[in-house]
């Protein structure tokens, strides 16, 4: 158990927050949300002491653990893979070290000895002897092959750091646990894998994260960061986010009675409530609504980006065809082989890989900006296409404002250039910035700015959801579900596949997997995870 006392944390002249009075308990996971700079991971270095609070305090039971998902991938290149994951019981590896230099002495003292006695006890009490093995199971779990396990951090990639580091979160079952981002860099297939972990678990678990899915899959309650207020509301993202709305909608309707809006509450939360009864995930057995009041639910003052994507150009029936494409990585790693495929007209398709460069691969070769290895693709006459590359930076080397950047992509003048900026939450300010220093964010909003304005009726998306917030994935998410052209697209968030994609494309170095199906569909379907182990094999 967490209990934060008169908590307020000031950077300079601004306050994030003032008089956080909140108490965690074991048995449940409060997913953190708010706007970015809203101060969310900022909450957890508060939590976790390594941020100092100008007020108040935090205290955890006595003889309970922390545990926190470290953002330092080089902190531990000095360490092998499972020492590293050890180190995350900080007592268990201590005891470890110590009985190490105790047995290391050619000759032990009768003090020694007993010290020995007393850290084999403690050990034993730590599940010493079966911790190499749980913790070899937890990066195995999580996509590290068993011989990197006892390779040094330095010779793993960037993408293996991360995974390691959330091992090393997870080992040890500690009583409390701070998870930030969890899900970057992690595969559709890992992701599912650690919904279902967090979910049995009794401990207390505190996370911030970008997925909309995840959060709802294993979040009970929901701490929002907003109104410079930090506020714990029961039930998960998608409650507060629909509550939230209805709210929205309710304040806007001036002549609304209070009567009226309270019936209209009571209503959703009933709907509600009998959905999460329905559910499989964690929600389903957390009785997370029990004790909400009408009154918790109140309008956000979160912006949404104004994402609307128009077709200048009605498609025709002829989209794509592909036929036998092949595609090598530089290492001469098969990514993709035999690849055949239609899209007709309205689809909106879903690529999935265990090698998230076959996507990429693909998208590059069907754009023009890559040759394949084998085999041909054609477009439609009636097609255009706006494509969002998974790397933007060639795009952003320049000295130009964002107002001459946009302009480079459209007819418009330059006011139309600020509207369609201003859509995408660009203040005054922002607009006279030099392209070169945006952040991963903005320039993912550039990015989509252009992509609007030019009005194609083909969208190709390589990992859309990217650097942006939560508003900014709600909104784009939307609007992809109401388009009518085609869509083809990557993506590592479950939500944004399972509810844009009717068709997923499963890209192997033996062939394809290809079904007219959702995604919760395809990822619990037995004939394709047996297709899958064989093309895979």
């Amino acid at each position: 158990m967490i209990t934060v006392t008169n908590l307020a944390i000031q950077f300079g002249k601004k306050t994030l927050y003032k008089d956080v009075n909140l108490k965690f308990t074991s048995g449940n996971i409060y997913g953190i949300i708010g706007a970015n700079g809203a101060g969310k991971s900022t909450l957890l270095r508060a939590i976790s002491g390594e941020l100092e609070p100008n007020k108040g305090s935090v205290e955890m039971l006595p003889g309970e653990r922390m545990s926190v998902l470290e953002q330092d991938h080089f902190k531990y290149d000095e360490f092998t893979v499972m020492n590293t994951v050890l180190m995350g019981h900080q007592p268990l590896w201590q005891n470890m070290k110590e009985r190490e230099a105790l047995y290391a002495k050619e000759e032990m003292t009768e003090e020694d000895g007993n010290r020995a006695a007393e850290l084999e006890m403690a050990f034993a009490e730590m599940n010493g002897w079966e911790a190499e093995s749980e913790a070899a199971q937890l990066l195995q779990n999580l996509g590290i092959k068993e011989e990197q396990h006892y390779a040094q951090m330095s010779d793993i990639s960037n993408n293996e750091k991360v995974r390691v580091m959330l091992a090393k979160a997870l080992f040890g079952h500690p009583d409390n646990l701070l998870l930030d981002e969890p899900t970057n860099d992690l595969d559709l297939d890992t992701v599912q894998w650690l919904e279902e972990y967090l979910s049995n678990l009794e401990q207390c678990v505190l996370v911030v994260s970008h997925d909309r899915h995840f959060l709802d899959a294993v979040s009970t309650q929901t701490v929002d960061i907003d109104f410079g207020k930090v506020t714990l509301f029961s039930g998960n993202y998608s409650f507060w986010y629909e509550s939230s709305q209805l709210a929205l909608r309710q304040a806007q309707n001036q002549k609304m009675k209070a009567e009226e809006k309270k019936k209209q509450l009571e209503e959703f939360i009933r709907r509600f409530s009998a959905n999460v009864a329905k559910s499989k995930q964690t929600t389903s057995r957390k009785k997370m609504l029990e004790k909400l009041n009408v009154e918790e639910i109140t309008p956000s003052t979160r912006k949404y980006p104004g994402i609307i994507f128009s077709m200048e150009r009605e498609p025709g029936t002829q989209i794509l065809e592909v036929e036998g494409l092949k595609a090598l990585d530089a290492d001469g790693t098969v990514l993709f082989d035999n690849v055949s495929f239609t899209i007709e007209k309205g689809q909106k398709t879903v690529f999935l890989s265990h090698n998230p460069k076959a996507m990429t691969a693909l998208f590059e070769i069907i754009n023009g900006n890559r040759e394949a290895d084998a085999g041909t693709y054609k477009w439609g006459v009636t097609i255009t296409t706006a494509y969002l590359p998974l790397d933007n930076t060639e795009f952003f080397k320049s000295e130009m404002n964002l107002v001459d950047w946009l302009s480079q992509y459209g007819t418009g003048n330059e006011v139309m250039m600020k509207s369609f900026l201003g859509r995408m939450l660009f203040k005054d300010e922002d607009i006279q910035k030099k392209v070169c220093v945006l952040s991963g964010g903005e320039k993912m909003r550039c990015m989509i700015a252009r992509m609007q304005l030019k009005n194609a009726n083909c969208l190709i998306l390589d990992t859309p959801t990217n650097h942006l917030d939560l508003e900014s994935i709600q909104a784009f998410n939307n609007n992809l579900i109401s388009f009518k052209g085609n869509i083809l697209f990557a993506s590592h968030d479950h939500e944004f596949i399972n509810t844009v994609a009717d068709r997923i494309i499963e890209l192997t170095p033996k062939g394809t997997i290809d079904k007219l199906t959702t995604y919760d569909d395809y990822i619990y379907d037995e004939s394709i995870k047996e297709k899958k182990a064989e093309l895979y094999a």
